[in-house]
């Protein structure tokens, strides 16, 4: 299934979404326009239970530039005198985004085919599994342009790679190749640009294939929102709910009857419809 975008391509194929970026003649740089074609193929893809997991990757030569900074972008927002900075006009347009990524309900994986810089590389540390090519480069450059981290980073970013390293490539705000990127952690692993695609659809396969659609999204809200839990026992609540809810679930018997049998699971529970009661367990704060 293919739907149409201005600036993004949307193609599901075995159960498998790949988002990519598609502004090639910009390197694919981001602009608002791009913003609103994101957040609406994560809310599509959300909604879709044939969409188990999503690759997001970019056209071209490029994964994504940066922000555009073309003076027809759009979004600057010069009123002169005091803000009210609770106003809703002044929100980051990649936090919006990876707000939005954070939120998914599917696993999400980046395929880094070439250049990342800006909130090309802030809008993949939202994601959860990040590959790049051998050619990709990366850089957190806000500092060079007379601005600051944006995207959400300074909470995602240092949660990565750790504080010190978080600091110094934001501080010199120089690109860097992607053999530095995977030495830090920042990416899993480093492919031939060929070889990128293919290694980020095995990684989906494989939870497509064989795993539990309502565990996943479970699990993935589990361990990203535990990273701000400020003890484990809050970590021992969502364990103790999640594995009695599951544990009670047709999908808990498919795959204990299906191991028994020593045959593939077949799961038939669904995100849109079978999530416990209890999900969501948090309260979204509000901008303000």
């Amino acid at each position: 299934m293919t739907t149409a975008y201005e600036t993004i391509k949307y193609d599901v194929e075995d159960r498998i979404l790949t988002i990519t970026l598609n502004r090639p003649d910009k390197l694919n740089a981001f602009n608002r326009q791009m913003m609103e074609d994101l957040i609406d193929a994560f809310d599509k893809a959300d909604a879709d239970d044939n969409v188990r997991a999503i690759i997001v990757t970019g056209a071209g030569r490029g994964f994504c530039a940066g922000a555009d900074l073309s003076p027809s972008r759009g979004g600057t927002f010069d009123r002169g005198g005091e803000f009210e900075w609770s106003d809703e006009a002044i929100r980051d347009g990649g936090g919006l985004l990876t707000l939005r990524i954070y939120e998914c309900l599917k696993p999400v994986i980046a395929a880094v085919n070439g250049p990342a810089v800006g909130v090309g590389a802030t809008m993949q540390l939202a994601m959860d599994i990040r590959l790049a090519s051998e050619e990709a480069r990366f850089g957190f450059v806000f500092a060079r342009r007379g601005i600051v981290p944006e995207a959400c980073s300074s909470w995602f970013l240092p949660r990565a790679v750790g504080i010190q390293q978080a600091l110094e490539w934001t501080y010199s705000g120089r690109v860097f190749p992607a053999q530095e990127a995977h030495q830090a952690g920042l990416v899993r692993s480093l492919h031939k640009p060929d070889d990128l695609l293919p290694a980020a659809r095995a990684i989906a396969a494989e939870i497509a294939e064989n795993t539990s659609a309502v565990s996943v999204a479970l699990t993935r809200h589990m361990l990203w929102r535990c990273l701000g839990a400020d003890h484990p026992m809050e970590a021992h609540k969502l364990d103790s709910r999640g594995v009695y809810y599951m544990g009670k679930s047709p999908d808990s018997k498919e795959g204990v009857q299906s191991f028994l049998e020593k045959r593939p699971a077949e799961f038939n529970m669904n995100p849109s419809k079978d999530m416990p009661g209890y999900f969501p367990w948090w309260d979204d704060p509000k901008y303000s």
